[in-house]
């Protein structure tokens, strides 16, 4: 004779690994050539003064030097204004 009842299946258990997304770099600290200060997914933020954009939307730096971060307003082709984010090494 069992000693429990049959269990049932459950529908738990699955979940996609973390992308480890965000800020690498802070505004103020050093960046070597190539690296990375930002991984995003699409354009939350845009690439300034000596900074690269990926294919995955990552954001590099090509030149050593400190980051920065500016704020641009930029006009969209319907007229309206918008506030993007820079990210620049200088």
């Amino acid at each position: 004779m069992a000693h429990k009842k049959a269990g049932g299946s459950t529908r738990n258990g699955r979940d996609s690994q973390a992308k480890r997304r965000g800020v690498k770099l802070y505004e103020g600290q050093l960046a070597k050539s190539g690296a990375i200060i930002i991984r995003q997914k699409g354009t939350k933020f845009f690439p300034g003064d000596n900074c690269r954009m990926g294919g995955d939307f990552t954001i590099f730096s090509v030149k050593e030097g400190k980051v920065f971060f500016q704020e641009k307003k930029r006009t969209r082709f319907d007229g309206q204004v918008h506030r993007d984010i820079f990210v620049g090494v200088k």
